[in-house]
């Protein structure tokens, strides 16, 4: 009997749907073997990926060139990625560990700041221009929205903006009771803020159960594929 790849596929995505699926029973071994081999697979691709991906073509492949045949200085300033990558790997002893604070300490020092760039010029600064040109005229009427319209859609933009920033403003003042209360205008517009992040947060909630009732529904429809056409 030959066995085809997509009969192989076919079994083993039945198997691993029932084996997921028994989670609705409860814990079991079935599943946590499933949860197992899952995990297994997915840090060997992803190891394979930074292999073949990040580590020989960002590393090895342009510094072998220039161990092989650069000059002294370019052979001097190789060392040292080579020396942070060496104190990465002294966290494997123990007593070595303390080495790695220093190439760690770059490395987090430099992605905060890559994290907050990324943040002005990615995300603050892009809202506020999205939220300015709703006020525009001429971007409206390219739009085919009206006037009316488009400042309509601005305001509650700019205020769900302003109010969700302001429900982060934790300045708070101690009061004659001993507690701690913010001034009773930046509770106000916390509270409008609360009500915009509620929205948001159950917008955001109503797409990943609609994302994963979709996927429930392509799964259990293949099942049923899977074993019409056995």
């Amino acid at each position: 009997m030959v066995f085809s790849p997509d009969l192989i596929s076919g079994v083993l995505g039945f198997l691993f749907t029932i084996l997921i699926l028994s989670y609705l029973i409860g814990d079991n071994p079935l599943f946590r073997a499933a949860v197992y081999i899952f995990v297994g697979v997915a840090s060997g691709y992803a190891a394979a990926v930074i292999w073949w991906q990040v580590v020989v073509p960002r590393l090895l492949t342009p510094l072998l060139p220039a161990i092989l045949t650069g000059s002294l200085a370019e052979k001097i300033f190789i060392l040292v990625p080579l020396l942070g990558a060496g104190f990465i790997l002294m966290k494997i002893s123990p007593r070595l560990a303390g080495m790695a604070r220093i190439t760690m300490a770059f490395l987090v020092g430099v992605g905060a700041a890559v994290i907050i760039a990324g943040a002005l010029i990615g995300t603050l600064i892009p809202q506020v221009e999205a939220t300015i040109n709703f006020f525009d005229p001429q971007a409206a009427a390219a739009r085919n929205i009206g006037l009316a319209e488009a400042l309509a859609n601005g305001t509650i933009i700019l205020v769900g903006t302003v109010t969700s920033l302001l429900y982060f403003h934790f300045g708070a003042r101690p009061q004659a009771d001993g507690s701690m209360r913010r001034f009773w205008l930046i509770e106000i517009i916390a509270l409008a803020g609360r009500v915009f992040i509620g929205i948001t947060l159950g917008v955001i909630f109503a797409g990943v159960y609609a994302a994963a009732l979709t996927a429930l529904i392509e799964r259990i429809s293949s099942l049923v594929n899977f074993l019409g056409n056995l």
